[in-house]
């Protein structure tokens, strides 16, 4: 069931209805009913996968809080040495980090097997025919459960918090299996925290207009970029990279504009969508979205872009990582023969690149996906390695880090590196990325600007369509860098501005959006 479908919004507004008319304590119940129809929705088969990970990962959390409280008892015993009550220490601590293992092999093994077996078996026959062997491994064809990798980053984030003590293990596998599907995020995300979410879902929500309408106007918005602006560019992108070599400079330049265009429309607006969506119920998700493009960096870029996989992956893996003592040895190691700074630095830029190396595989079973994640991570790394020269030659040339000139060149900068990572994403592989990057420097020319890039599947009403919803897009994100609460701000108009906007807004989506070819959500396939 489609987002952006009919019956969607027919599932939302009954869901709704029944949500504030059944008695306030059945209301997680029923968000739990409605999550589990619309996963069947997708198949009935692949509801097996979503149980799977719950009932794992709630048992291992049920194993986990026992320990725990085992140990507490064990401690306030009577008579027992300080030896004693170190070694019953580090055997729950054993025990418990088995317990934690156990959970990511089981949740990510399945992931791994459903979403990247093909992708091994391929690479093994490569190997395989390099040395000569005749051999060959067939490939198959499994089904790929819906939200798949937004449900197991979210489980494993509640097994772990367990484990370090952040949550209490929660003793109502119905009320944790409501964390695990709610049915709003379940395909773009966010990724959910339960010590933020669990609270939410048990609160008693009582019905209030502005709520309801808050919602309403988040999903509009979402709405809007993703008709007005991603699926217009969409065409214009698939064309040009499904035929690699029959577009040269300016065609594939924009290409590559189309698609960032698309997948900003695409991804935040269906963002706005769950967020709005779950807003009617009265649940917050964490923002996943903060003006991307006004990064002054690639790292910054990556700190408003997907928030919240960013943020799973710097407390789960990146803090981890180079806090461990074989960080802290190689540190050690880099101090001693590259100096303090550098040698600082060492072990964050090899997390980095190891972080974006998995978020890379996280995009796809692909080398293109590994390449986009390497090419962003190196980028990062190099920078943080490099920072002390920057500082030293904005010294050096008396250039002012905070000036509107030079900021505007980090903006500018950043989004150019962005774009040339879009290659990566869109290409079929790394050979055709590196292709069509070379492509866009030989063969640009200013005379290719003519009537033939009309030629891209979209008329010029829909090129101007597309650059005035980016100008729509980029005045609102101007005024929310600056801190203003658009909706907020409507909602404090007088009531006959306040529906003139709102109905300006569905009007445009109505007469503007490219409605009758309408794609799915990209991020849904993750």
């Amino acid at each position: 069931m489609s987002l952006v479908s009919t019956g969607f919004l027919v599932f939302l507004l009954v869901g709704v209805i029944v949500y504030y008319l059944i008695p306030k304590k059945a209301q997680w119940a029923w968000l739990l009913i409605l999550s589990y129809a619309y996963y069947l929705c997708s198949g009935y088969k692949t509801v097996v996968f979503i149980l799977l990970t719950t009932i794992v990962t709630f048992t291992l959390g049920i194993l986990l809080e026992r320990t725990e409280d085992n140990l507490d008892k064990s401690l306030k015993a009577e008579g027992l040495a300080r030896e004693d009550k170190k070694a019953l220490k580090e055997k729950a601590k054993t025990y418990k980090k088995r317990v934690v293992v156990l959970a990511l092999l089981l949740v990510f093994g399945v992931l791994a097997v459903v979403k990247y077996h093909n992708f091994a078996i391929e690479n093994v026959n490569g190997i395989i025919k390099a040395f000569g062997g005749n051999g060959r491994i067939s490939t198959f064809t499994l089904l790929l459960p819906l939200g798949i990798s937004f449900y197991s980053f979210q489980s494993i984030s509640y097994v772990i918090d367990v484990y370090r003590g952040k949550v209490k293990a929660c003793n109502n596998i119905f009320k944790y299996a409501l964390f695990v599907s709610y049915f709003p995020q379940i395909t773009q995300g966010p990724i959910g925290r339960y010590d933020r979410l669990a609270p939410q879902f048990l609160a008693e929500h009582k019905y209030d207009l502005a709520v309801i309408q808050h919602g309403l106007q988040r999903m509009a918005w979402g709405l809007f970029k993703k008709f007005i602006i991603a699926d217009r560019a969409g065409v214009v992108s698939d064309l040009v990279f499904n035929n690699p070599g029959q577009y040269h400079g300016i065609y594939v330049i924009i290409g590559v504009l189309a698609y960032c265009a698309q997948l900003y429309g695409d991804f935040a607006g269906g963002i706005d969508m769950v967020m709005g969506a779950s807003e009617m119920f009265g649940i917050h998700l964490d923002d996943n979205f903060r003006q991307p493009f006004f990064s002054h960096s690639i790292g910054e870029f990556w700190r408003r872009w997907h928030i919240t996989l960013g943020t799973w992956m710097k407390d789960y893996i990146f803090y981890p990582m180079s806090l461990s003592k074989k960080m802290n040895k190689f540190g050690k190691w880099g101090k001693k023969h590259f100096g303090n700074t550098f040698g600082r630095t060492l072990p964050i830029c090899f997390a980095n690149i190891v972080i974006f190396f998995i978020v890379g595989i996280w995009h796809g079973a692909a080398w293109k996906y590994i390449a986009y994640g390497l090419y962003n991570g190196f980028i990062i790394a190099i920078s943080n390695l490099l920072e002390p020269v920057y500082k030293k030659l904005l010294n050096k040339f008396h250039i002012n880090a905070t000036s509107r000139g030079w900021t505007l060149w980090q903006i500018i900068r950043t989004f150019i590196l962005v774009n040339i990572g879009w290659y990566f994403d869109m290409a079929d592989s790394v050979s055709q990325a590196l292709c069509m990057i070379r492509w866009s420097i030989q063969g640009f020319s200013l005379s290719q600007f003519n009537s033939s890039l009309l030629d891209l599947g979209i008329e010029a009403r829909d090129y101007i369509i597309i650059i005035a919803g980016c100008i729509i897009v980029f005045i609102i994100s101007v005024l929310k860098e600056k801190g203003i609460a658009i909706r907020e701000s409507i909602a404090a108009k007088p009531l006959a501005v306040r529906w003139a906007a709102y109905y300006a807004l569905i009007a445009v989506i109505l007469i503007f959006g490219y409605i009758g070819a309408t794609q799915g959500f990209i991020y849904a396939n993750f």
